[in-house]
């Protein structure tokens, strides 16, 4: 069974956010996905020592990250900055926020699991 480190998640949620703003005025959205894969990465480094955990940290870190970005974004909807709110996160419709999220999940666990992977090929 995976026990979830909520401390290891909110640390990759902070670094992926900050990574992510960095790196998007740098590269543009690709930047901003790198930025959130290497947050994954230390968060599946992080995680306990098996490849699930790693994959199941950096899932949630996808996982909680579109569903507070996706709030914040409403918020910005609901206040009239939707001009701002596109250019931040090109998604508008619900079903779209829903597919954007199950894809962070799958890069966060991806990423979780390399993490998990380079943390036992550095403690063997």
């Amino acid at each position: 069974m995976v026990e979830i480190n909520w401390v290891t998640v909110r640390k990759g949620l902070v670094i992926s956010l900050i990574l992510w703003i960095i790196l998007r005025e740098f590269a543009g959205d690709i930047g901003g996905l790198v930025g959130f894969l290497a947050a994954t990465i230390y968060v599946g480094y992080k995680a306990d020592d098996s490849y699930m955990d790693g994959a199941a940290h950096g899932a949630l870190v996808g996982i909680v990250g579109g569903i507070v970005g996706g709030s914040i974004i409403l918020i910005l909807y609901l206040i009239g900055l939707g001009d701002t709110a596109k250019q931040l996160w090109p998604v508008t419709g619900v079903i779209e926020t829903v597919v954007v999220i199950v894809l962070y999940a799958i890069v966060g666990g991806i990423g979780g699991t390399i993490g998990s992977a380079i943390e036992k090929l550095i403690n063997r």
